[in-house]
């Protein structure tokens, strides 16, 4: 059975030129959404894929319609090939129920990986540049030493507890706990 998908980004646009191709295509389901691709939650997208059964195909009108970025579609497209699922985008004619359309898709797996790798060889390097300048990264600490010294001031009158205490400067036991650790470390 051929499913379709059909997504615009905005209330005020308009999906009939994905609905007239995608039944053009042969679909004889298609789930319909109006919702940025920035969203990570499609509550449409995620049935879409839910209801698809091996041998099936979904069809989109063109790539970006299904996913955010290559990665994405590499991800969501690998899952439909392990269940048995095809995969048929109109706009760029891709079909990976075809050796070629197989082949495609196997190269933007390969360059979405090449992607993530350049990227996580930049963060790398940025972060070691980083800290050759003498920058440490890493979120602010939730409590200040002298916070933390006077916590632990309060903490000695045993009628006052780690939870009031944690109260009083607004963050968790567990926070207060670490921080605590923290400072016990560096001393």
């Amino acid at each position: 059975m051929m499913i379709g998908y059909a997504r615009v980004s905005t209330q005020d646009q308009n999906l009939e030129p994905q609905l007239d191709a995608l039944k053009k295509a042969g679909c004889e389901q298609i789930f319909e959404e109006k919702i940025t691709g920035t969203q990570r939650e499609r509550p449409e997208l995620n049935n879409c894929l839910r209801m698809l059964r091996k041998d099936d195909v979904l069809v989109v009108w063109k790539l970006d319609r299904l996913a955010r970025s290559l990665k994405d579609l590499v991800v969501i497209i690998s899952d439909l090939d392990q269940r048995g699922i095809g995969f048929f985008s109109i706009t760029e004619s891709i079909d990976t129920t075809s050796p070629s359309g197989r082949l495609i898709f196997h190269i933007f797996g390969a360059l979405a990986e090449f992607e993530h790798s350049l990227i996580r060889e930049r963060t790398i390097a940025g972060l070691t540049a980083a800290r050759a300048r003498g920058r440490k990264g890493g979120r602010k600490p939730a409590m200040s030493n002298s916070d933390i010294q006077k916590a632990i001031a309060m903490l000695k009158d045993p009628m006052i507890t780690k939870t009031e205490v944690a109260k009083h400067f607004g963050v968790s036991r567990l926070t207060l706990n670490k921080s605590i650790e923290r400072l016990n470390k560096t001393v």
